[in-house]
């Protein structure tokens, strides 16, 4: 960089990026001497900066990769949260992933008649290959890798190394060129990154369904327990807190349903979705049905209108309902955050834990605030997949690739945060106390049932009257009751209101908890 740009950055980045050229030359003089010294630093030049800015965080250039070493927190810190992903959506997940599907339509070409140079194989041609995809391990992926690093194309790097493996068999090798014939490289791609979804979701549902779970019972447990409600921050007409639970669990669990519905699609169709290179060699296969029968006996749905590549959409709707189900959870996460601040809950401490490095008596709401802003980092992920994916110029560019790759990633943040919700849950104390005193504090709430009886019984103007009694005031129990007595309305309405108070002033909230698990299996 020249010295304007360099003046332009920070006082972290600037030394080091002035540091580079110095440093290269250092460490290749070191090389010649043979020094061993590790881990090896850039060594900072810039004079003029203290010594603490120029040195002291210099970057290491040898770093293996481990949990400490890992850019993303994924792989480091959370990364024992989110190891099930692994086998999803890693780079051996996706070689693995096209491997099957090399193997899947080799073996679906042996399968038809009109193509007579690939017969039918034998069991033991047929067992060879099972046994190929069977013990595929990270190290033929890394075979795969190295391949690529000579072809710089992912995709042929796989075939190549398939051609290899089943050059070893007699019957496979008179057929190598069948690997990947009449495909695009999406071909490949579009079922791999279906087959990989279709894993990771099912790793990740578990998880969904343990806060579905979890969330009703806690609405079943607390089924009658009063409490305020609040709308724009102040008391409102009283609930219960399974009640509100309930809401939630509802919520959750309809959009957990809409994940199921969601179809995978795949394609088989060549360069440009019309089976151009199919046609030429074979042209009395009727290939879109073929490519139907393929699609479908990988256990996704078939995609008969294509360009290049599979468009995506079921992708941006996949995406779509986690991140309404992130969203709910982050919902979730924010009241409770909120109720724990006014006492509602209590939190069990963990022996051992610390809440703050400076204020020892600190319980603080880690785990819900720990699941918020890994939500949030799901759902910006999800947000940029689901705008991005299904748009592609003309009949394909690569735009789609390299995003696809990161397409784990908001699975990734999702697990940590169900995780770090259901910790949190797991922690709470409910505070019947405190949720009785403040509902005994704020008798003004019954103002709406008070009015609502008067308005049954035709007494002139009640909203104005009550919101002369109680606007902007405290009211108190015999406050209430006092304006109640002077009503001319009928003994027993009078008496239901004398009675009432603003625990018991909760309608059918107990019903509605105590129905949540009916009313979740009438979604499934």
């Amino acid at each position: 960089p020249d010295n304007d740009t360099l003046a332009a950055m920070s006082a972290f980045a600037a030394p080091l990026v002035a540091a580079i050229p110095s440093a290269r030359r250092g460490l290749r003089a070191a090389s010649a001497r043979g020094s061993g010294a590790t881990p090896r630093r850039l060594a900072a030049v810039a004079p003029s900066l203290p010594v603490a800015v120029t040195a002291d965080f210099a970057p290491e250039t040898d770093l293996e990769l481990s949990d400490l070493t890992a850019i993303s927190p994924l792989d480091g810190r959370y990364g024992a949260k989110v190891q099930i992903l692994r086998a999803c959506f890693s780079e051996y997940a996706l070689v693995r992933a096209r491997v099957i599907v090399e193997i899947r339509w080799l073996q679906k070409l042996a399968s038809i008649p009109e193509i007579t140079e690939v017969p039918p194989l034998s069991a033991g041609a047929n067992q060879f290959l099972e046994d190929f995809l069977s013990n595929f391990s990270p190290a033929d992926a890394a075979e795969v890798k190295a391949v690529e690093r000579t072809t710089n194309h992912d995709v042929k790097a796989v075939e190549y190394v398939i051609k290899d493996r089943l050059a070893a068999h007699p019957e496979l090798a008179g057929i190598l060129e069948f690997v990947h014939f009449a495909c695009t490289s999406e071909d490949i791609n579009n079922l791999s990154h279906a087959l990989m979804l279709r894993s990771g979701v099912a790793a990740v549902v578990p998880f969904m369904d343990e806060v579905v779970d979890k969330v009703a019972d806690i609405a079943r447990v607390e089924a009658a327990t009063p409490m305020m409600s609040r709308t724009h921050g102040q008391p409102a007409s009283p609930t219960t807190l399974g009640k509100e639970f309930a809401n939630v669990a509802y919520r959750l669990a309809r959009q957990r349903s809409q994940i199921d519905k969601v179809p995978l699609y795949g394609k088989m169709a060549g360069a440009v979705g019309n089976y151009n290179a199919h046609m030429s060699a074979y042209p009395d296969v009727d290939w879109q049905r073929t490519a139907e029968e393929f699609v479908t006996s990988l256990g996704l749905t078939f995609q008969p209108y294509v360009t290049q590549i599979e468009p995506h959409d079921y992708m941006a709707e996949l995406f779509g309902c986690v991140s309404r189900f992130n969203t709910i959870v982050l919902d979730l996460d924010r009241d409770l955050w909120s109720y724990i601040s006014i006492g509602y809950f209590k939190q069990r401490t963990v022996a051992g834990e610390v809440g703050s490095s400076t204020m020892p008596h600190k319980v603080n709401p880690i785990d819900f605030e720990n699941s918020e802003g890994n939500l949030g980092m799901a759902n910006a992920m999800f947000s940029h997949l689901s705008a991005k994916l299904p748009v592609s110029r003309w009949q394909r560019d690569l735009t789609d690739s390299t995003v696809l790759r990161s397409m784990g990633t908001g699975f990734g943040y999702s697990l940590i945060a169900y995780q770090s919700t259901l910790k949190g849950l797991s922690k709470l104390e409910t505070n019947a106390g405190a949720m009785a005193a403040d509902l005994d504090g704020n008798w003004e709430v019954l103002a709406e049932p008070i009015q609502t009886v008067m308005r049954r019984h035709n007494i002139e103007k009640p909203y104005e009257k009550l919101k002369e009694l109680t606007r902007g005031r405290r009211v108190d129990r015999e406050g209430m009751r006092e304006f109640v007595s002077t009503l001319e309305i009928p003994e027993d309405s009078k008496a239901r209101l004398m009675d009432l108070t603003p625990a018991t002033y909760i309608g059918n909230a107990v019903e509605q908890a105590n129905d949540i698990l009916a009313q979740i299996k009438a979604i499934k």
